[in-house]
C-alpha cells in the first residue's frame, strides 16, 4: 500500500531549544535531498558551500548542516537531520525528521519549504495511523500513544506504557484464538453432523468457553469500572448551597485563585473545571452553582449543568457549613445526589469550637466525612486521603491489573461478553449449531474491533482525530 508524502511539525510551537519536522513517505528522501547541505566538515572533497546535495543519505544516520531554499540560496537554520529508510521507522515508510529551532517562524518556513516540494500537510495522527495501517502497532497501541501524551500521573503512564508494549493486544488475542479453537469444532459439526460424539466434546467446550472467554470478559470489563478513572481521571464535584466554601475549597486544592471568592451568595454561575494530581489518581475537580430555589435565568442554567454533572462525576464533595445550622436545602442537595460515592465535607470549622459537631440527621453518619477549613487548608491532606482510598479502594496497581480497557473497548467487551453468554447457553441447551456459530462469530468480531482486525471506517478517523498533526 502506497501513499503520498506527509509532513507536519512534530514538536510544540513555541520559543525553545529543539523543534522536529516530519516527514514520511516515498520522496522522503528525495525531498529532504533537495533542501539540506552537510555542514562543511563531512563534505566531500571538491564541494564548495553553496553546492547542491549530490550524495544519497544513509539510513538511521544523523546529519549536521543546514536548511537551504534551493530557489534563492537562503539559509534558513542549522539543523540536524536524521534520515530513516523503511521498513525499520514509525511509520514503515522512508522517515526524515529535521531537528531545528523551535520557533514559530523557522518551523514554519521550514514546513511550507518541505511543502512545496511535494509534501502535503499530516492529518491529525496520520503519522500514527500509517504505523497502525501498515501493520506496525495495532489500534489499541494506536490509542495508547495518545494515552501517554495525555499521561497526568504516574500511574496512568503505566497504564498507558503497558498498552503500547502490547499487553491489552496480546490478551485479546488470546480470546479471540481461545474463540477460533471452538468455532472450528462447532463448524466441523455442521460439515459432518453424523460424527457429533467424535468431533466435539460439549462438556469440554463449554468448559473452556466460560473459563478463558465469559470470565475474562467479565474480568475486563470489571476492570474498567474499578479503575478506568487511573487513566481517564476522577470526576470529582463539589456541591452545596451558595457561600459554604465550595470556591475556596477549588482554589485550595488547585493552588491558585482560579474562581472568585465572595462573602456574596450566587458568586460562582457556571461549572468550572481544573485537573490535579492526589496521591496518584488524576483528579478532574468541578466546582458548581450552588443548588438552591432561584428566579435568576443565568443562575437557573448553572444549577442545571450541576445537576447534570452530579450524575456523571465519580465522587461527590458535599459540603457544609459548620457556623450556619442544617437547613431544608442541605437536605434537597443530599437527596439530588442520589446514590453516588460522596463525602460529607463538614467546613468553616475554624469558625466553630473544637470538637464541634453540627446537628445533622442520623442517616447522614453512615457517609464519610471530613471537618476542615478552606480558608486556612486545615485537614486538606486528610481530605485527599479520603479522596484517594474511596477512590481506589484495595485496588493495587499490579502487572495483570495494569491491563485497564477504556471507554471504546468496555463497550465492545461487553457486547463480546453477551454473544459469549448466548453461546454457552445455546450449547447447554443443545440448540443448533448454526447459531452458536453465529453467537460466536459475533463475539470474535466485537473483539475485533478493540484490536483494529474488525474496525468501521468511521470509527478509526475518530480515533485518530484525537491526535496532533505532529503525531
Amino acid at each position: 500500500m502506497e501513499y503520498d508524502t506527509i509532513a507536519a511539525i512534530a514538536t510544540p510551537i513555541g520559543s525553545g531549544g529543539i523543534g522536529i519536522i516530519k516527514i514520511s513517505g516515498k520522496d522522503a528522501f528525495s525531498i529532504a535531498e533537495a533542501i539540506f547541505q552537510r555542514s562543511h566538515a563531512s563534505w566531500s572533497l571538491g564541494r564548495t558551500e553553496g553546492d547542491a546535495l549530490s550524495f544519497p543519505l544513509k539510513s538511521h544516520r544523523l546529519y549536521h548542516g543546514n536548511i537551504v531554499n534551493p530557489e534563492t540560496g537562503q539559509v534558513l537554520d542549522e539543523v540536524l537531520l536524521s534520515a530513516m529508510k523503511a521498513p525499520r521507522t514509525y511509520t514503515r515508510e522512508d522517515v526524515i525528521e529535521i531537528n531545528t529551532h523551535s520557533g514559530y517562524i523557522v518551523m514554519a518556513s521550514i514546513l511550507d519549504l518541505v511543502l512545496q516540494k511535494g509534501a502535503r500537510l499530516a492529518d491529525p495522527g496520520e503519522f500514527t495511523k500509517r504505523a497502525y495501517l501498515s501493520g506496525r502497532i495495532d489500534l489499541t497501541q494506536a490509542e495508547a500513544v495518545i494515552d501517554i501524551i495525555n499521561s497526568r500521573t504516574e500511574k496512568s503512564l503505566e497504564i498507558a506504557t503497558s498498552q503500547i508494549k502490547g499487553d491489552l493486544k496480546n490478551r485479546i488475542e488470546s480470546l479471540r484464538n481461545s474463540l477460533i479453537d471452538i468455532l472450528t469444532q462447532v463448524e466441523a459439526v455442521i460439515d459432518f453432523p453424523e460424527d457429533v460424539g467424535d468431533v466435539i466434546d460439549v462438556d469440554s467446550v463449554n468448559q473452556i468457553l466460560n473459563k478463558r472467554v465469559i470470565d475474562e470478559l467479565s474480568d475486563m470489563v470489571a476492570q474498567y469500572e474499578n479503575a478506568h478513572f487511573l487513566r481517564d481521571g476522577l470526576k470529582m464535584i463539589v456541591v452545596g448551597r451558595p457561600n459554604v466554601g465550595k470556591s475556596s475549597l477549588m482554589n485550595r486544592m488547585i493552588q491558585d485563585d482560579r474562581v472568585i471568592v465572595t462573602p456574596i451568595p450566587g458568586t460562582t454561575r457556571d461549572l468550572i473545571e481544573e485537573t490535579l494530581n492526589i496521591r496518584g489518581i488524576p483528579v478532574i475537580i468541578a466546582d458548581s452553582a450552588g443548588l438552591h430555589e432561584t428566579n435568576d435565568p443565568v443562575e437557573v442554567i448553572g444549577i442545571e449543568k450541576t445537576r447534570a454533572y452530579i450524575h456523571a462525576s465519580d465522587l461527590i464533595l458535599f459540603m457544609i457549613d459548620a457556623s450556619d445550622p442544617f437547613t431544608i436545602e442541605d437536605q434537597k442537595i443530599y437527596q439530588a445526589i442520589g446514590d453516588k460515592r460522596v463525602i460529607l465535607v463538614i467546613n468553616k470549622i475554624d469558625l466553630v469550637e473544637d470538637g464541634f459537631k453540627p446537628e445533622i440527621p442520623e442517616t447522614w453518619d453512615k457517609i464519610p466525612s471530613i471537618r476542615i477549613s478552606a480558608l486556612y487548608g486545615n485537614g486538606l491532606s486528610s481530605l485527599k486521603d479520603l479522596i484517594a482510598k474511596l477512590a481506589i479502594g484495595d485496588y493495587k496497581l499490579e502487572v495483570q491489573n495494569k491491563i485497564i480497557p477504556n471507554l471504546r473497548h468496555k463497550i465492545a467487551l461487553e457486547k463480546s461478553l453477551e454473544f459469549a453468554v448466548s453461546a454457552g447457553e445455546e450449547l447447554r441447551k443443545g440448540t443448533s449449531f448454526e447459531l452458536i456459530a453465529i453467537d460466536i462469530k459475533d463475539t470474535l468480531d466485537s473483539l475485533g474491533e478493540i484490536i483494529g482486525a474488525v474496525a468501521k471506517e468511521d470509527v478509526i478517523d475518530q480515533i485518530f482525530r484525537r491526535f496532533c498533526i505532529g503525531k
